[in-house]
């Protein structure tokens, strides 16, 4: 087998680096080495937002919401990776949402190729209206479908995450 030069990471943009990786995670999927094909979604995702808007991500030992923003408004920050494998909608588990741990909920779906397809800023309330307590997890579901967008209070922040991403380089 010829010697191959290894792969340098260097030169690629944040973005070109996730879709080198969206191509790793397609491989190790195809020979059986992995389920899924999610993260570092969370961690780029809560980046992006605090980029886009301004925010102070908290620490993560930090119950109920991800970042705030200089007036105190509290944000979680959740994700959904859409692939060809999985276009689930739902998010990630939101525990204890009765207890207003957040004031809106900061979510986007991206593509397979982790970029942006639609991102929204949720008030608390629409949340709850929309959410369902899953009893086995002892959480609640929230499925971001396009309906949200509808909802009152609810800002598309599509644009802002995409100029995100592209400052991030």
């Amino acid at each position: 087998m010829p010697a191959t030069k290894p792969f340098d990471p260097h030169g690629l943009s944040v973005i070109q680096l996730l879709g080198v990786y969206a191509s790793i995670l397609d491989e190790l999927r195809a020979r059986g080495a992995i389920r899924s094909s999610n993260n570092p979604l969370s961690d780029y995702a809560e980046r992006l937002f605090c980029r886009a808007f301004g925010w102070t991500l908290n620490t993560n030992s930090t119950t109920g919401y991800d970042a705030a923003d200089q007036r105190g408004t509290r944000f979680e920050i959740k994700a959904r990776r859409l692939t060809r494998h999985n276009g689930s909608r739902q998010l990630s588990a939101i525990r204890n949402l009765e207890a207003r741990h957040f004031d809106h909920l900061a979510a986007v779906l991206m593509n397979e190729d982790f970029s942006i397809l639609l991102a929204a800023i949720i008030p608390h309330e629409v949340v709850v209206a929309r959410a369902s307590f899953v009893k086995h997890t002892n959480s609640s579901k929230f499925m971001l479908v396009d309906q949200v967008w509808q909802c009152d209070g609810v800002r598309d922040v599509t644009a802002a995450m995409r100029d995100a991403v592209a400052a991030a380089g």
